[in-house]
């Protein structure tokens, strides 16, 4: 690792537990944008401005070689209570769970290294913070607001912190790396009767039972066994007392799959099931659908040059059914999106994304600069 990056220890160390300590929700990280824009003002950063009111990008001036390239690093934070520690977050019930607050210093040390050097950069590089990546997806929102289109952006490339690589190394695949997910709002409507005299009656909520059975037929009858997908139902809520029939049940749950022609025959199946299993119950059943985000789909040549730049560092990871909004950017250019290694028993990082106790060793900050200046001399734009 470079002595100038190490040499930045310290720096990053503070600016990661400010950014901890003011965790804002999507599209309200108010105080994280201003803390952002100055100091990448400070670094003297050729050019700053807002994007969707809470999202920051900056603009290093490149010398015009090369095509502009994109980092991104994402903003928001959660609704989990903290467990007490030094700089725990300052906003009641809320936490940087996720490792935003990550990402948005090691984005910041890339700038700050950059602006240190004296060569230029082959190309532009753009700085994209981007808010709201929990929920309700600010990616989307940034790209219909024309920012890859805008600074003519050719690449996009970002990184999540991950608990479950090894803190060192850098993981990623080829192709599907996070799966494309959706929210399932389920609704079965029956008719109220006493308990006593149910046959005068239609239980939603025995209906509700038999729909959350039917509906793990798909994935075991519907979807090839070499094909991946999952549907689970987390939230369900019915009836009014215990000697009374439920009139009404809703279920909530979330779908994923790595190919957009499985989730679509999910959602065809998905539809058919409720209905279909409802009304053998004497009830009715609706569903309505939140689709989210896109499979995150990493561009061979880029993850072949992160290889490069990573050496023995490099793993090739599993994919994963969790979902990222980067998938939005790339939809648009071929992205890049890895997964930073913050795993360590004997330190006690042991905690998964979105617990109250998920911490890292901010070591890996730095490797997170080192990763993205590597990458830049591989690609050949430094």
């Amino acid at each position: 690792m470079r002595d100038d990056i190490l040499n930045m220890e310290e720096d990053l160390r503070q600016m990661r537990r400010d950014l901890h300590q003011i965790p804002e929700l999507g599209l309200l990280e108010h105080k994280t944008a201003a803390y952002v824009e100055d100091k990448l003002k400070s670094m003297g950063v050729d050019w700053v401005e807002r994007s969707l009111e809470t999202g920051v990008i900056g603009l290093i001036k490149g010398q015009g070689i090369e095509k502009p390239i994109a980092f991104r690093a994402d903003m928001d934070a959660l609704p989990v209570e903290e467990m007490p520690r030094p700089y725990a977050s300052c906003h009641h019930g809320l936490m940087h769970a996720c490792g935003h607050d990550g990402h948005m210093t090691i984005l910041l040390g890339f700038a700050k290294y950059l602006m240190a050097q004296n060569q230029r950069p082959k190309g532009d590089v753009i700085l994209i913070f981007q808010p709201a990546e929990e929920g309700p997806g600010g990616a989307k929102l940034m790209v219909e607001a024309g920012i890859l289109e805008k600074y003519n952006i050719s690449k996009v490339i970002g990184c999540h912190i991950f608990p479950q690589v090894p803190q060192g190394m850098i993981a990623c695949k080829a192709g599907g790396m996070m799966a494309r997910n959706g929210e399932v709002y389920v609704r079965i409507l029956g008719k109220s009767a006493h308990g006593a005299q149910p046959q005068l009656g239609a239980d939603a909520l025995l209906a509700a039972g038999a729909v959350i059975c039917g509906l793990q037929t798909i994935l075991s009858r519907n979807i090839s066994p070499l094909d991946s997908g999952v549907l689970t139902f987390g939230s369900i809520h019915g009836g009014e007392a215990c000697n009374i029939l439920a009139k009404e049940v809703r279920l909530e749950g979330t779908m994923r799959a790595f190919s957009d022609e499985v989730y679509e025959k999910m959602i065809k199946r998905i539809g058919e099931t409720v209905e279909n299993i409802a009304a053998g119950y004497g009830c009715q059943g609706f569903v309505e659908f939140n689709h989210m985000y896109r499979v995150v789909n990493n561009d061979p040549s880029l993850v072949e040059a992160l290889e490069k730049a990573c050496g023995n560092n490099y793993m090739t990871t599993q994919p994963y059914m969790l979902a990222e909004d980067f998938s939005f950017f790339q939809q648009v250019v071929p992205g890049l999106f890895f997964f930073l290694g913050s795993g360590n028993p004997e330190k006690g990082f042991i905690h998964s994304l979105h617990s109250a106790d998920f911490d890292f060793d901010e070591k890996i900050l730095c490797h997170g600069v080192d990763t993205y200046v590597n990458l830049l001399e591989v690609l050949g734009l430094y």
